[in-house]
């Protein structure tokens, strides 16, 4: 097997607070498909073509003994955000704050691309962005 090989896939996890809460954001506010549920601490999402696993926060465990999942403390500090490249970022920004998406400021044009912040209920970044 090479790697990476086909028949591979990619999923990113995120910790969150509460899940209902943050299904519903992924769901109602991006589009994003539920492909399956774990005993109310773990979701699966579709998006765009990639996999979006929500989880609620957890101890290490044996295969990660000394991890702990932990949802953001600071939604200012960011250590990670999902970017999402659109066609029309200004179209984006309208749909989504439409549907109740918190965005930190309207599409800021510097150019060569037009681009703009939201968060999730659990302050995790996400970006839209539009290339020029």
């Amino acid at each position: 097997m090479s790697f990476p090989s086909e028949g591979m896939e990619l999923t990113s996890l995120l910790v969150v607070k509460e899940m209902e809460r943050s299904k519903g954001f992924y769901h109602d506010v991006l589009g994003a498909t539920v492909f399956r549920e774990y005993g109310g601490t773990s979701c699966v999402l579709q998006f765009l073509g990639n996999w979006i696993l929500l989880v609620t926060p957890g101890g290490p465990t044996e295969d990660k003994p000394e991890v702990s999942f932990k949802a953001p403390s600071n939604p200012n500090d960011a250590n990670s955000e999902m970017i999402i490249r659109v066609p029309d970022c200004q179209e984006a920004y309208q749909i989504l704050e439409s549907r109740g998406a918190p965005f930190l400021t309207p599409p800021y044009d510097w150019g060569q691309e037009i681009r703009c912040f939201f968060r999730d209920p659990d302050g995790h970044l996400l970006e839209i962005s539009e290339v020029k």
